[in-house]
């Protein structure tokens, strides 16, 4: 997939989101309470922390709930424990999809995730079975607006980024998750404004898709995010062009 085309899927992604404001916010306070429960409730040596704040940012999440989740996280008020669990699976035209879960609840997970895969033409796999399929890597978009490609190439790559691809109206920036952070460091030093920025699952190899089978893998992926417990869904279908707008 092209680098515009993953942010095309990023961007109709988080336009559906946002007809169910409540349902993210939840999510992405859970995803705080974790992360400070795993590592403090200082972003600086927290990664997952980090990320878990710049997406409340990008989802413009009330400072009041980002703050009752650090400190639900930090142990100042009672809340349940949850686990993590990642369930993989076959989507429509053998497409690999995991699902990344928090839930206080394994078995009312495990029974919506299943329920989901085989009501939209899918079947849930032992765990495993296209997680190989994957890579974490760190992704960075920057609108055209705000720098040049030759100032990113200069800024990203001295940083330790591995690659800055051109789209029609943004750059994405390739790192590993270790080099994640110096390049973050070094694009804001430069002033340089990202629209978006997280470490992700990155299949190594794609899915072409039909439009039938992608309004398919569609139905199953909004299917999914619909479930209260699932945090993310990663997937290496290909979308044709019409879909991913």
């Amino acid at each position: 997939m092209s680098g515009h085309s993953k942010w095309a899927n990023i961007k109709r992604k988080k336009g559906k989101n946002d007809a169910i404001r409540g349902k993210i916010t939840t999510k992405i306070s859970r995803e705080i309470t974790i992360a400070v429960r795993m590592g403090g409730a200082d972003p600086t040596g927290n990664m997952r922390l980090k990320l878990a704040l710049q997406k409340a940012k990008e989802n413009n999440i009330p400072k009041d709930n980002i703050k009752r989740a650090i400190q639900k996280g930090a142990g100042a008020t009672e809340g349940q424990n949850y686990e993590e669990i990642t369930y993989e699976g076959y989507g429509p035209a053998g497409v690999a999809v995991t699902v990344n879960v928090l839930t206080d609840n394994r078995n009312r997970a495990a029974a919506a995730v299943r329920h989901e895969f085989s009501k939209h033409g899918g079947n849930l796999g032992e765990t495993g079975c296209v997680s190989w399929m994957f890579k974490n890597q760190g992704i960075f978009i920057v609108s055209k607006e705000n720098a040049t490609e030759d100032q990113l190439m200069e800024v990203a790559l001295d940083a330790g980024a591995d690659d800055v691809k051109t789209g029609d109206e943004e750059f994405e920036i390739i790192t590993s998750p270790e080099a994640f952070d110096d390049v973050e460091k070094a694009l804001a030093d430069s002033g340089i404004e990202t629209e978006h920025a997280q470490i992700t699952m990155v299949p190594d190899n794609t899915i072409a898709l039909g439009s039938e089978d992608a309004k398919k893998l569609e139905n199953l992926i909004d299917a999914l995010d619909e479930i209260d417990d699932v945090q993310d869904v990663y997937h290496n279908g290909e979308l044709p062009d019409d879909e991913e707008e």
